[in-house]
């Protein structure tokens, strides 16, 4: 076969693959060679789909719902979409201003795909989801990084963004809770932000809400749209059933904006992948018009996680972690690590150096802070029993204390 029988799109060619899928495949790799490795590397959530959702993705299959649907989604779940924008988060929104996708992931693509040209650049706040910039890349956008360090909780200044938009800034994409840290924006954080970007009316806004039922310590949660309705008009808010409702693998993601722009993506959609599967479109319904319990109990023990993981962590030489506001993940400084040489042998040049060492050394997976943009960190998603995590950090521990 001839290299040039093998060239590659030269966007895709340059994009990085996920860093916390090949942790994942590692994982996989030392586990099919007998190893038992506790993972704290994976976003999703550890509880079973909610019954009463289960059985309504059953009951579609035996009523026949297993055809193909319109590409934007049923009108009922579009119905319930719209109303869960309207109730949550104060959005004046019909079904005609939603759309269903394949997956939140899905709703990203299609907005930057469907609005990039080259040259464009999307400001990213960093630390951010890995995904972010390199499906920016993928669309021939130019990601534009703005770190966010400790001393500001990891979020996004105004002061920060007035710095970072020039006149060829076409998204702002803004995470909250956030993945990898936890962050969660307030009303004035988010007030003065949008100061900024009414100055800026070029610019458009991507919220990314994916985390919004997993906010502790009786925070209330806002969205840009809700806080300034004078960016509505500009605002793509997104949102999806994955983690409030532990439905990871139904894959249906949703978002609310401008007509013109959910017509772009539709178009995007109807040429890719059309709509989004049948039955989890019915059980998407099931979970957004049923009872809420599920987010009350699983929003409980998550907290009840965030605390222990905190106290395990900061109590482990060289890790230094605060408390997260949101969605799962602890972000852990490993600074105190750095440069040190592990019990087998390992220096430790890196963060990723650590993630490594302790997925090879100590059994357990976490994923390295530079895949998020800012090191040296490394995020552990506390998705698991307090067991699990009990041992986990046991085994950080040792593992830390034995560097030399």
């Amino acid at each position: 076969m001839t290299a040039d029988i093998q060239r590659l799109n030269q966007r895709l060619a340059s994009a990085q693959p996920s860093a916390t899928y090949r942790i994942i495949d590692r994982v996989a790799e030392r586990r099919a060679h007998g190893a038992k490795i506790i993972s704290l590397c994976a976003g999703e959530p550890d509880f079973d789909t909610p019954g009463h959702v289960r059985e309504a993705a059953i009951e579609a299959i035996e009523n026949g719902h297993t055809r193909y649907t319109q590409v934007a989604g049923v009108r009922s779940l579009r119905e319930a979409v719209a109303a869960k924008f309207r109730r949550e988060n104060g959005l004046d929104v019909t079904w005609q201003d939603t759309l269903v996708c394949n997956g939140g992931k899905q709703v990203i693509y299609n907005a930057l795909a469907a609005t990039l040209n080259e040259g464009d650049q999307v400001i990213i706040p960093a630390p951010y989801w890995v995904s972010y910039p390199e499906m920016v890349q993928l669309c021939g956008g130019e990601a534009r990084i703005v770190t966010c360090e400790a001393n500001t909780g990891f979020k996004l200044t105004a002061a920060a963004l007035a710095e970072a938009i020039t006149p060829r800034t076409r998204w702002l994409i803004l995470n909250s809770p956030s993945n990898p840290t936890g962050a969660v924006y307030g009303r004035e954080e988010l007030q003065a932000l949008a100061e900024v970007l009414l100055a800026n009316p070029h610019v458009l806004i991507l919220a990314d809400d994916i985390y919004e039922h997993l906010i502790f310590d009786d925070q209330t949660f806002f969205t840009l749209a809700q806080v300034e309705p004078g960016l509505a008009a500009r605002t793509l808010t997104m949102n999806g059933v994955s983690k409030a409702y532990a439905m990871t693998g139904w894959r249906i993601g949703f978002a609310t904006g401008p007509r013109w722009l959910l017509e772009a993506m539709e178009k995007l959609q109807g040429q890719q992948t059309s709509g989004a599967s049948s039955i989890s479109q019915q059980a998407a319904l099931a979970a957004l018009e049923g009872p809420k319990d599920f987010i009350h109990e699983s929003r409980a023990v998550f907290q009840s996680r965030r605390d222990l993981m905190v106290e395990l962590l900061n109590s482990t030489p060289g890790l230094e972690c605060v408390s997260p506001a949101g969605a799962f993940y602890a972000f852990a400084s490993c600074s105190g690590l750095i440069g040190r040489t592990s019990p087998g042998g390992r220096v430790l040049h890196t963060d990723e150096d650590v993630a490594h060492a302790l997925l090879d050394e100590a059994d357990v997976a976490v994923v390295h802070g530079s895949a998020f943009g800012l090191d040296p960190y490394i995020r552990i998603a506390y998705a698991l029993d307090d067991a699990s995590l009990h041992k986990a950090c046991d085994a950080i521990k040792t593992f830390c204390s034995h560097l030399r």
